[in-house]
């Protein structure tokens, strides 16, 4: 029934606006509105409902394969997992999370927001934090990379900003609805890190220590900017939403190709050189991070115009780089390098917030439209989504970008889908201006010069 209210809104909107180019629509193209929403409305539910159905908030003991409600006595065994990836603590639910979020926002389907703050719960308040904690522990005493073997252990590890930035960002939007203290400890904690412990160059920068000492890498501006944004939002200190302002220009200074007007992969300072890639979800990871940043900015905020320039800047070069199926190459700029979902709806997302909010012009609508229409084709009857490039580190040859292998149903494809679907479901489509529309004042015109 609200989807059904929701479709009526955006319609009177499109129907009935006092666009002269929408009062000379014909029948047929106003029938042809109504069906361009339905696919995406019942797709995002395919989805969303497919996320909740395998979601079972259990253990799963991989050795034996029996199951458990709680870890309480169970015995410290690393092959004690949570069952279901979405019930993991890794940067990718967090996008997700995002995606659940706004779609719940806009459907008025709690089910959809109960998903987030249940994960939360889970995670927080049933005492398994303890039992993986000391798993944690056990493996930390042999050496730091041995604790990737225990689930949860970016939750306890926070050293790098995969471990809390995203997952942080959307506990904040839980945190906001229920303020438990324990959230609101963690919160803080990421904070800290986050402002005073995360690397950085000399000149502020966020970087890594690999693959060289230091890379920027673009997937860090999102980790960060995510969570800066919502906590300058929630706490309303300016520290917050600078720092990210600052980060997105400096990514723009380091990282900007100005001859292809995209994004590189990486920047490596000791070598003052920029990676060999211009790998597609690094650009989405860029896209996303202004999107969501702009989102909360004050109008007159300083620097939000910095921000809007590089994001209009970053817009008009992807719209050049998407392929006639609507979809974005792997590598923006290799044609033969296969067409990937997640940067496609990271972008498809920006290109149609942009537009519903004012920040780019209403002929983007059309390049949103398109994308859309080529990720509704990477998605089955049964909200399964496929060709999502795996998790992708900085190699120094393009091979190892061609050769990123592709799965389905996996996080950082399905958030971005959900996040990019819930924009569509906003967005006026575009309509070009038919020519007898301005008949009458070239008529006038040309007999005002007679």
């Amino acid at each position: 029934m609200k989807m059904k209210m929701i479709r009526l809104l955006f319609l009177g909107i499109i129907l009935f606006s006092f666009n002269p180019v929408c009062s000379i629509l014909s029948a047929q193209e106003k029938s042809s509105i109504l069906e361009y929403r339905k696919p995406t409305e019942k797709v995002l539910e395919k989805i969303a409902d497919r996320i909740l159905s395998e979601t079972t908030y259990r253990f799963v003991d991989k050795e034996t394969g029996k199951t458990y409600k709680s870890t309480k006595g169970l015995p410290l065994k690393l092959s004690i997992k949570v069952e279901s990836r979405y019930n993991d603590w890794h940067y990718t639910n967090g996008v997700l999370n995002f995606g659940m979020n706004e779609l719940g926002n806009l459907t008025g389907e709690k089910k959809y927001n109960d998903f987030v703050e249940k994960n939360f719960d889970f995670v927080f308040n049933h005492g398994d934090l303890d039992y993986f904690r000391k798993l944690y522990d056990q493996q930390k005493k042999k050496d730091w990379y041995s604790v990737r073997q225990v689930n949860w252990h970016m939750f306890f590890r926070m050293i790098r900003l995969d471990d809390c930035g995203t997952m942080g960002a959307s506990l904040i939007e839980v945190y906001a609805k229920d303020p438990q203290k324990k959230y609101k400890n963690y919160i803080d904690l990421i904070a800290n890190h986050i402002l005073n412990v995360e690397i950085r160059l000399p000149d502020g920068t966020i970087s890594r220590y690999w693959p060289h000492e230091n890379t920027i890498w673009a997937d860090d501006l999102y980790m960060s900017a995510a969570f800066l944004a919502r906590m300058g939002k929630l706490t309303g200190e300016n520290k917050y939403f600078d720092d990210a302002i600052y980060q997105i220009k400096q990514y723009d200074k380091y990282l900007w190709d100005d001859e292809k007007e995209i994004f590189y992969h990486c920047y490596h300072t000791d070598l003052q050189q920029n990676g060999v890639a211009h790998w597609a979800r690094a650009n989405g990871w860029i896209f996303m991070a202004q999107a969501d940043l702009l989102d909360v900015l004050p109008k007159d905020y300083p620097g939000r115009e910095d921000i809007l320039k590089i994001f209009k800047k970053q817009a008009e070069g992807l719209a050049r780089w998407q392929s006639e199926s609507g979809l974005w190459h792997q590598l923006l700029d290799k044609n033969d390098s296969y067409l990937e979902t997640s940067a496609s709806a990271m972008f498809v997302f920006g290109f149609a917030r942009g537009v519903n909010r004012g920040w780019l012009d209403q002929d983007f609508s059309y390049v949103a439209d398109m994308g859309w229409q080529g990720i509704l084709s990477n998605i089955d009857e049964n909200g399964n989504v496929k060709n999502i490039c795996v998790g992708t580190g900085i190699m120094p040859a393009l091979s190892f970008y061609y050769k990123r292998p592709v799965e389905s149903n996996i996080p950082m494809g399905e958030g971005p889908v959900l996040r990019s679907g819930v924009e569509i479901l906003q967005m006026e489509k575009y309509h070009e201006l038919p020519a007898r529309a301005k008949y009458d004042r070239i008529i006038k015109e040309a007999g005002e010069k007679k």
